[in-house]
């Protein structure tokens, strides 16, 4: 594709002509090919003797007697003119008129309306192209569609509108990066952050947590309306997999979990739309400020230690700090919000998860890739398994409970058999008999003793 220069700099190279200087000086100081100045001046003196008159009748009025013209009368260069500072020449850029725009106009100008519409409605500058190409066979690239979207876009910003909220009225939730843990093969592994910001008085939770499953964000709202005392009237969040199974303004399919626990705790669930974070910008800022202020360039070697590190971390530096929007300390402000909070509700939100189960020829059932045994007679039969952070519930088919068991960590059994089929190791087995014999008198005892050693 040619390129070519702009009028001013044209304009520039005649009159340097006209004062006497040489193509080769004129190209070296304007950073010019030698080729490219011989071409404009050639064409600039066809139509007439003199080059800058050519170029003034050939160009806009505006053009006529512009500051950046010389006097083509043979005198000396004038020294104080401001194209020429101690033999150095200075190019002056002109101002443009409003509108307008030096080159080939761009092939999305036919359709700029089109454009138009189709930027209001959302629609990516790649969309865009395509839907071009579909309706009305545009010919031209898609960086052309992708320099006329942002143009569209800088002529007419989206404005933000700021929303601020009375005392207990909003809480606003979110997840962003930890500080890594050290784990004991040498590994590190980068946790999640949840935090839990008061809209009014921007008091907030922090929690580190590994996963971001239902059961572990349930909990985590649990523990943060536990910290402050009390409960807000709405919860705002966005469309994460463990809260909003699919998105919608108006009728989102809620996570029925999460919504029976805002029923038991009277707080209403308010997502807000996808891919818009100024919707709950407060918890964002406040996601940067934990992970700037609290943890950046910090490691532990538990998670325990780094939730015990952000507790101390929110009480003792985000809760003294002057906020700066609110202008006053956070402690302040929520002392005051805490007074218009809900009333907690008495017991804790039975969250759990639960499915059926096949119980294996070894009286184990499967639950989270750990086992747990149940009575012989269920082995080969179906029973219903309930579990959650703590414990592991067994029912049979009419959903009485057979078997209730602590929760494990994968890979483990809740109850195994030693050599030789006791529990515990053999060492433990032989002490063991040793003794239920000593129990049976003296010689039975030397018995056992001479049994072992032989």
């Amino acid at each position: 594709m040619p390129n070519y220069l702009k009028m001013e700099l044209i304009n520039t190279i005649c009159a340097l002509r006209s004062q006497g200087w040489s193509k080769r000086r004129i190209a070296r100081e304007l950073r010019l090919d030698r080729q490219t100045v011989r071409k404009y001046l050639r064409n600039a003196s066809k139509p007439t003797d003199s080059p800058v008159s050519a170029l003034q009748d050939a160009s806009a009025p505006e053009l006529q007697n512009h500051p950046l013209s010389i006097p083509g009368d043979g005198s000396a260069p004038d020294q104080n003119h401001p194209l020429s500072t101690l033999g150095k020449l200075v190019v002056i850029p002109t101002e443009r008129p409003p509108n307008h725009s030096s080159g080939r106009p761009s092939k999305c100008e036919p359709h700029a309306q089109r454009i138009q519409a189709k930027v209001v409605q959302g629609l990516s500058a790649q969309r865009i192209f395509q839907d071009l190409i579909l309706e009305v066979r545009f010919s031209g690239s898609y960086p052309a569609v992708k320099r006329f979207v942002q143009k569209l876009k800088a002529r007419a910003p989206v404005a933000v509108q700021r929303i601020e909220v009375q005392p207990a009225e909003e809480v606003q939730v979110d997840f962003g990066t930890g500080a890594p843990i050290l784990q004991p093969d040498g590994k590190r592994r980068k946790p999640h952050v949840f935090r839990m910001v008061l809209s009014y008085s921007r008091k907030a939770y922090s929690e580190a947590v590994l996963r971001q499953d239902t059961e572990t964000f349930i909990r985590c709202l649990e523990n943060g309306f536990r910290h402050f005392g009390g409960v807000s009237k709405t919860l705002n969040l966005d469309n994460l997999k463990a809260a909003v199974l699919k998105a919608d303004w108006y009728d989102p399919d809620l996570n029925p979990k999460l919504a029976s626990f805002c029923r038991h705790y009277g707080v209403a669930l308010l997502p807000c739309l996808p891919r818009r974070p100024e919707h709950k910008g407060k918890t964002e800022s406040s996601i940067k400020y934990v992970k700037g202020n609290a943890l950046k360039g910090r490691t532990f070697t538990s998670l325990a230690a780094q939730n015990l590190f952000l507790a101390g971390w929110e009480s003792t530096v985000a809760d003294q700090r002057i906020h700066g929007t609110t202008r006053q300390q956070v402690a302040v402000l929520f002392r005051e919000e805490k007074k218009a909070l809900l009333p907690l509700p008495v017991d804790l939100f039975p969250c759990f998860s639960e499915a059926e189960r096949s119980v294996h020829r070894d009286a184990y059932v499967e639950v989270a890739k750990a086992y747990y045994h149940v009575p012989a007679e269920y082995i080969q039969r179906t029973v219903w398994a309930r579990w959650d952070n703590r414990v592991v519930r067994i029912f049979n088919q009419r959903w009485e409970q057979i078997q209730m068991h602590a929760r494990l960590q994968p890979g483990q059994y809740t109850k195994v058999l030693g050599l030789g089929g006791g529990t515990g190791s053999l060492e433990q087995n032989i002490a063991y008999w040793l003794q239920r014999a000593g129990e049976l008198g003296q010689p039975c005892a030397h018995w056992a003793q001479g049994l072992v050693q032989q």
